[in-house]
């Protein structure tokens, strides 16, 4: 996703562009991920009483957020340095970042929408935060006074308003969030749409090539060494989500990055489901129509670079949507897939983007956690913008690549 989008902006930039993959193109986490471009996701994984919560959920392997029990030194020291972000101090700060990460993508998103012989299923529709439960929903209006507060659109409904937004869906929520500046999308469409659209325009594309190291002289990284041969280059983009620390150890540069697993279940999209994206909020379910199927994505699984599927998060996943949407039970669904893909987090829950001191023609993007998809096409643009030397239409101080150091 963050390869493509920045060899796409890099293209008009007038930039000879070689892409290298170890896999295909979004063979990983852009490929099942919920769809969502999600402005109404200011606050940063590091989020103030999330340690309260995550020691009642980390050692539960049906929970939201769970934490594989294993002896990780890096781990523990991501852990430490996460701690220290849960604050409010920092969530205050993130916040707006976040927020001009967010509207400037979907800004960008629509643009692409418009491009001839690119289609992804973008709607810009809305995204409801929807809550079972009384503690629930109040936690959801505060949290919705936060984003209100940093300017977005934000619309708290009753039972009955709900109903009348999706008047074919019966549901068991009480109340709600609407966010009307949220979009969803049809992710490999737009991945591989776009894939194949730079490579009209000379980009050239190389999967199945994973990166074995690197040449350097002086502050220069001159060669890419991969299992296809040696790619010489001026600027070196290191967009490789939860894989960007094992490849920059060649470089002998620490990425403070824990992968994070995530699954979706896609099915057979029912007759009676939501026309607009769901996020079933205590349960951190997110329900996407996407063109004739229905999708279910969620949990974050600190279990290293492991990809292997955990039923019981897939159990969990399936399980929480009947109590908000009784009419999608699991037994009555045609199941399309199970997928899980790696989200790349960083302790302060923002992404890493920039140039190092060490070399100075390197640049880091890696780290969206969560919102990888979501902020794909600005973090394109700014990669291009650094690569030009062009000021950056976003402030990157507190993406700064080296904070962690």
């Amino acid at each position: 996703m963050v390869g493509i989008c920045s060899a796409y902006y890099l293209t008009e930039q007038g930039k000879k562009v070689t892409v290298v993959d170890k896999g295909e193109v979004c063979s990983g986490s852009s490929y099942g991920n919920a769809g969502l471009v999600v402005p109404s996701h200011c606050v940063p994984l590091a989020e103030p009483g999330i340690l309260t919560k995550g020691l009642r959920w980390m050692f539960d392997p049906e929970s939201p957020f769970y934490i594989r029990p294993r002896f990780d030194p890096e781990l523990f020291k991501w852990l430490w340095k996460f701690r220290g972000a849960c604050n409010k101090r920092h969530m205050r700060r993130a916040m707006p970042i976040i927020r001009d990460l967010n509207l400037a993508s979907l800004q960008l998103y629509e643009e692409l929408a418009a491009l001839d012989d690119l289609e992804f299923g973008f709607e810009k529709q809305g995204m409801l935060m929807a809550f079972k439960s009384e503690n629930g929903l109040k936690e959801g209006i505060e949290e919705a006074n936060l984003m209100q507060g940093i300017g977005l659109e934000v619309k708290i409904l009753n039972r009955e308003e709900i109903q009348e937004l999706e008047p074919n869906v019966r549901t068991n929520i009480i109340g709600g969030v609407f966010y009307p500046q949220d979009a969803h999308l049809i992710p490999d469409k737009f991945v591989q749409g776009l894939a194949r659209y730079i490579e009209e325009k000379g980009v050239e594309i190389h999967t199945a090539t994973e990166v074995l190291g690197f040449e350097t002289s002086g502050n220069q990284v001159t060669v890419v060494k991969t299992t296809r041969g040696d790619f010489v280059a001026d600027e070196v983009v290191l967009t490789s989500g939860s894989w960007s620390p094992r490849i920059a150890t060649d470089l002998q540069i620490k990425l403070f990055i824990q992968p994070a697993k995530g699954y979706s279940v896609t099915v057979k999209r029912p007759k009676k489901c939501p026309t607009i994206p769901f996020n079933l909020a205590e349960a951190k379910v997110a329900v996407t129509p996407m063109g004739d199927t229905l999708r279910f994505a969620g949990t974050l699984e600190l279990a290293g670079l492991d990809l292997s599927f955990n039923r019981h998060r897939v159990d969990a996943i399936l399980g929480a949507v009947p109590d908000y949407l009784p009419q999608l039970k699991p037994e009555q669904l045609e199941l399309i897939e199970i997928w899980c893909g790696l989200r790349p987090c960083t302790p302060d829950g923002l992404p890493l983007l920039g140039r190092l001191n060490r070399y100075e023609n390197l640049i880091v993007a890696a780290g969206h956690a969560t919102i990888g998809l979501s902020l794909g096409p600005i973090t394109g643009k700014l990669v291009s913008q650094v690569v030009t030397h062009e000021k950056p239409s976003i402030d990157l101080t507190m993406l700064n690549v080296e904070r962690f150091a």
